[in-house]
Parts: structure tokens; C-alpha cells; sequence
């Protein structure tokens, strides 16, 4: 992927061991994703500097559910006819939740709420330029209990 670029610059790292990057209030230690650069979500704290912090690679799987429709712009489909995908919540030991699409290949069915995941980097689209990478949840054990 020597041409590939994060779709959304600053989010995560990419690399053998990706991970999204957040933010910790220098006030109070509040951390926060995506990154905060005004002031703390802490409604205690008034903060208004942050260091970058690497966030746990794992999490939980918190919720989930699969998109059926597409949805609108500036999603870009990468099948026609639409493909539904699905989506998972998931707990990070920093007692953060993040939403985001399940890696290629993977569906409701194999996920659980309490099972574990992974976060990965996978191409989201491909343009002109090349390719445009996002951070995806992959689950570790599928629900059968077989490694995935």
C-alpha cells in the first residue's frame, strides 16, 4: 500500500500495529477520540491543552448492527449494486466507545457483544491519486470459536 493515504488524516496510525490516535486533557487526563483541540469534553475541567495518545489496538464489542441502506453522500460505494456492511460499538480500556465498519469479510453473524476485536486498516476507496485507507473492527475469535 506504498500509495495509500488514511481518508481521514490524523485519525489513526497505520503500520504492522495501527492504531487511532486520541487525545489527553494535560488538565485532568480526560481522554477523547477523535482528537480534542479546543477544550476538555470534561464538563469539570476547563483545559484547553491535549497530547496525542495512541488508544488500545483491542476492545469489546459493545453493540453492532449492519447498514442495509447506503447511506448518503460522502459515503462512497464500493459495489454496485450497494453491499451492506456492518458496524460495530466498541469499549476500549480507556472506557472510550467507538463506532466503525467491521473489516472485509465479517458480518453480524460474527459478532457478539462482550467478543473481542481488533483494530486493522483496510482501503476504503481508490481515486485518481490512490488509495484512501480507514481503521476497521476485526474480530479476534469468530463466534464458533474459531481464530479469525
Amino acid at each position: 500500500m506504498s500509495d495509500a493515504t488514511p481518508a481521514v488524516e490524523g485519525w489513526f496510525t497505520t503500520g504492522p500495529e495501527p492504531a487511532l490516535i486520541g487525545s489527553s486533557c494535560r488538565s485532568c487526563g480526560t481522554i477523547s477520540f477523535p482528537r480534542e483541540t479546543t477544550f476538555c469534553k470534561n464538563p469539570a475541567c476547563s483545559g484547553e491543552e491535549f497530547d496525542d495518545v495512541e488508544l488500545s489496538r483491542r476492545g469489546t464489542v459493545w453493540s453492532y448492527t449492519d447498514a442495509q441502506y447506503k447511506p448518503p453522500a460522502p459515503y462512497i460505494p464500493t459495489t454496485d449494486p450497494y453491499v451492506p456492511f456492518a458496524l460495530a460499538a466498541v469499549e476500549l480500556a480507556e472506557g472510550l466507545v467507538v463506532l466503525g465498519q467491521v473489516a472485509d469479510g465479517f458480518g453480524v453473524a460474527d459478532l457478539k457483544v462482550g467478543n473481542e476485536v481488533e483494530l486493522v486498516v483496510e482501503t476504503l476507496y481508490t481515486d485518481e491519486t490512490g488509495e484512501r485507507t480507514i481503521w476497521r473492527w476485526k474480530p479476534v475469535t469468530a463466534q464458533n470459536g474459531a481464530q479469525a
